[in-house]
Parts: C-alpha cells; structure tokens; sequence
C-alpha cells in the first residue's frame, strides 16, 4: 500500500485564516498533513525569525478533520523551521504555504511572510509552493482555487520541483475575471511608492500609517502581472540563491 504523502501547511495570516482553512481542506485530500501557523496574522513580515524571545507552540483544533494543528507564537518562518527540527519525525514531502489574503506578485515576494515560510522550507530541502489570492478580504471565495492548488500540488510531488527552487503561485480576482488558465511567468519588475499618512493621537503624539502606490515599470507579456490582469493564475520558480551572477564578471574589473 503506498504511503501518503507528508504535507506541512502554513501560512502568515494566522491559525484561524480562511485561506489557511481551504488549503487544509485541499491538502488533506491528498495526503497527511501538519499544519504549523502563527497564532495571529504575521503580514508583511518578511523572512523575520525569533531570536531574543521564547517561542511557543500549542497542539489545538481549529476546525474537523485528520490533520494535526500547532499554533506557534512566532514568524511564518519560525513555523516552518520549529516543524521540520522539531514537531515532525521527519521531512514532509511538500510544504503548502497559504492561501494568503492579498498579492505576493511581482516585488511583493520580498515583504511576504507567506513566500517567506515557502521559501525556509526550500532552504532546508523541501519542495515548497506559496500561493495567494488577490483579494484582501477576510471572506474572500476561496472554492474556485481547489482544484487549481490540487492539481498543482500532485504535479510538484509526482515531477518534482527544481532544486533550490520553490513555486510563488497567485490567483487572479475572481470577481472581476474567471480563471482562463495557468502561466509559469517570470516576476514582474516593479516597485512600491510609499506615502506614509501622518497623525496625531489623542494624547499628542504623532504616529504614521504605512501606505503607497503599485508601480509596475515592466510591459512584457510573459510576467506575474500580466498573467493576473487578464484572468490567469501565475506560477513564479523563485529562487534563494541572492547572488546577481551576471554582475559578477563586471564586478571581477575593479581594482580591489
């Protein structure tokens, strides 16, 4: 009899997040699985870890169903970390991170905790795919992914995934568009314009909100962002490897 496949889930909106909750619902379908996910929403967090302050995890349930379920106190990627040292007895075969609330296209993989948890896994040698929707609702309609994060998901376990590599998968906004199909496209160059508004509490004291303006600079046709525009789901390899190795050569002419 063959043996499921074990599936580490998480995500960066928190244990109770809808989008967590259907990607569970999907996983469990196909194999066994460990959710580990922060105990409250940890947005825009970024591949941040716990250093100076304990970490702690509690086994609960949220909603029915086989999985085993941990609420962690610490980053998207603490969980996954905490996981594969610690809860697991052994590497998962996939690591699902999501469904994350709002997009992690383009430059907004640099600021994702959901990337982020996909991206740790990676690093320790575990196929891993982050997906997000493009809609910051809390009660954003999730159904029409699942079949789309299913078929995906066999995909990565039956052909594999390219070493170093993990997949930035996001959905286009349903409510303006039907999915027309999937693209593996590249990450779209783009940037953020940041504005932040400033305030004045009750007390005097000034305090800032953080907001800003989507620039994207790139036209081409085979990009996250054009993919998401015109009603396909997008599929990044995204790597961990930092280093710009077409600049090495030019670097390699200065007198050091």
């Amino acid at each position: 009899m063959k043996t499921k496949p074990l599936i580490l889930v998480t995500n960066d909106d928190g244990i109770r997040a809808p989008g967590l909750r259907s990607l569970i619902e999907v996983m469990t379908k196909i194999g066994e699985v460990v959710v580990v996910a922060p105990d409250s929403p940890r947005s825009g967090m970024g591949h941040a870890i716990t250093i100076n302050s304990p970490l702690h995890c509690d086994k609960i349930k949220v909603t029915d169903g086989p999985q085993l379920e941990y609420s962690c106190s610490g980053t998207p990627a603490d969980c996954v970390k905490l996981a594969i040292n610690e809860l697991l007895n052994k590497k998962p075969d996939l690591c699902v991170s999501g469904i994350n609330h709002g997009s992690n296209s383009s430059i907004n993989v640099v600021y994702s905790g959901t990337m982020s948890a996909a991206i740790e896994a990676g690093i320790e040698g575990v196929p891993a795919i982050g997906f997000s929707l493009l809609d910051f609702k809390w009660n954003a309609d999730f159904k029409p992914l699942k079949k789309y994060i299913k078929k995906i998901s066999l995909e990565a376990l039956e052909k594999g995934i390219p070493k170093d590599v993990v997949l930035n998968v996001n959905f286009p906004l349903l409510q303006n568009t039907k999915i027309k199909g999937m693209k593996i496209c590249r990450q779209a160059r783009a940037h953020w314009i940041e504005e932040f508004d400033k305030r004045t509490n009750p007390m005097g004291r000034e305090y800032y909100w953080l907001t800003g303006t989507f620039i994207n600079e790139d036209k081409g046709e085979d990009t996250d962002e054009w993919a998401l525009n015109n009603g396909f789901i997008s599929i990044v390899p995204t790597q961990f490897d930092l280093t710009a190795h077409h600049s090495l050569q030019r670097l390699n002419t200065w007198t050091l």
